[in-house]
């Protein structure tokens, strides 16, 4: 008889297991200090399952679960594409990663699965921001208590709502009081020390949400952790039905004589020293890169050359001339203007007398700011990275994206927080790109994100 049991985020099991057994169960290791095999509590439903094909018997005494009750949730409204997402989930033995757009429901979609599951369910977010909006969502469905986990709160009930850094630092107490884990944002995980915040909990059940699923080595281990990619649509997928149809417009501007040869100059400092890294390290990272870089003085101007040409695309001329008239073209939408950086947002704001959104703005300014916008008291916005991920933007119909960094997802994330569905809305979303820099290939790759998932697929 085996006796499976929780040891601070890790699971421990006591017993006589041979080696060919316990070579056949995942992520165990013997460990020496106690005399028994030990594996990381993310492995519970694999090393149970294991142990039952091996026809060992055992003795589980993993959870401490308390009861959420049966009639506490109300089963969600879903759109038929939530509807399938759920029963896709559920087909995989309700373990599983769901990637829908932003604006598309992922929030109703976990109180669904946690209406079907009913067992306590711990719901892990990145920011502040989004663990007040994750209680409020749940609470329209769930009639108990919504614990929380972090901002400066520390109350446990069977659903709870944890930030990241909540949940990274606690997991090894309630690593085993949950039946359900729901991972909002899951891109962040998969690359870091804050994979042991899923990696401590035993919960069988496991929903992983995003808008755009990690790539490579990333993509690889939040599957580990969350399990496979069961649904996956894009914006293109939904626009035009559940979210509002939108026309993307590419602006390529030209940067000045002296811009250019100043940006010229820069990308030679960066590329001399680049290109000979990645001669004799094709399959580093670019951490890895800016880890060596740093350990000497050429690297050093490389990198420095580097942001420098980054700064000098983040706000040209041309983007300055085209902002002013995209502005003037469209004094009677509601705007949302994107930056690459806070000093831009700011340049700005102080230009054309409109409201920045960036993190040195504390929460209640923020929420005062976005009401004034959603009652139409201010017209525009200009943020950095705020209004990304985790603010809930009122409706505006003109995006005017001046600069980006992250590729892909915060493409997705950005032109998702325009596409709030409203009655005959149609969004156009203005792309600025500096002609001859790295902008030109980052627009194409950023926008290969928007195209229907099936058509990637083909």
């Amino acid at each position: 008889m085996i006796h499976l049991a929780f040891d601070r985020g890790t699971l421990v099991l006591r017993g006589v297991l041979s080696p060919s057994s316990a070579a056949r169960l995942p992520g165990l290791i013997w460990d020496s200090r106690i005399g028994c095999h030990r594996a990381p509590a993310f492995r519970y439903r694999e090393i149970v399952i294991g142990l039952r094909r091996l026809g060992t018997p055992y003795f589980d005494e993993v959870f401490s679960l308390s009861s959420c009750g049966s009639g506490a949730f109300r089963m969600p409204k879903l759109r038929p594409y939530q509807h399938a997402a759920l029963m896709s989930w559920d087909s995989a033995r309700r373990v599983g990663l769901v990637v829908l757009p932003t604006g598309s429901g992922k929030t109703r979609l976990a109180c669904a699965a946690m209406a079907t599951c009913e067992v306590p369910a711990l719901c892990l977010v990145p920011t502040r921001v989004l663990l007040h909006q994750w209680r409020e969502e749940i609470g329209r469905h769930y009639a108990g208590p919504v614990g929380c986990l972090g901002d400066g709160n520390h109350r446990i009930e069977p659903v709870t709502v944890a930030t990241f850094e909540g949940a990274y630092r606690n997991m090894v107490r309630l690593g085993n009081q949950f039946g359900l884990l729901v991972v909002d944002e899951v891109h962040h995980f998969g690359c870091g020390i804050r994979d042991e915040a899923i990696e401590l909990c035993a919960a069988p059940r496991r929903l992983g949400l995003t808008a755009t699923a990690p790539n490579g080595e990333a993509r690889e281990r939040v599957i580990d952790l969350t399990g496979p990619v069961v649904c996956e649509l894009a914006i293109g997928d939904l626009s035009g039905e559940w979210l509002a149809a939108f026309d993307t417009m590419v602006l390529t501007l030209r940067l000045t004589a002296d811009e250019q040869r100043r940006y010229n100059a820069a990308v030679a400092v960066f590329r001399s020293v680049f290109d000979s890294f990645r001669a004799l390290s094709k399959t580093a990272r670019w951490s890895d890169f800016v880890a060596t870089a740093t350990q000497s003085e050429q690297g050093r101007e490389a990198l420095a050359a580097f942001r420098y040409s980054r700064r000098l695309t983040s706000y040209p001329e041309a983007k300055r001339f085209a902002l002013a008239e995209l502005l003037a073209r469209h004094r009677t939408s509601r705007v949302l203007i994107f930056t690459s950086d806070n000093e831009t947002a700011y340049t700005i704001a102080r230009a054309h007398l409109v409201m920045p959104i960036t993190c040195d703005i504390d929460r209640a300014e923020r929420d005062e700011v976005l009401s004034a916008f959603r009652r139409g008291e201010l017209r525009v916005l200009v943020s950095s990275r705020v209004l990304n991920e985790g603010v809930d933007v009122p409706d505006a119909d003109v995006g005017i994206i001046v600069g980006g960094v992250n590729g892909e997802r915060e493409h997705v994330q950005r032109v998702g927080r325009l596409l709030r569905p409203a009655p005959d809305k149609r969004v156009v979303v203005y792309e600025l790109v500096a002609a001859g820099t790295h902008e030109v290939r980052k627009g194409k790759e950023r926008r290969r994100a928007l195209v229907p998932a099936i058509h990637k697929a083909t």
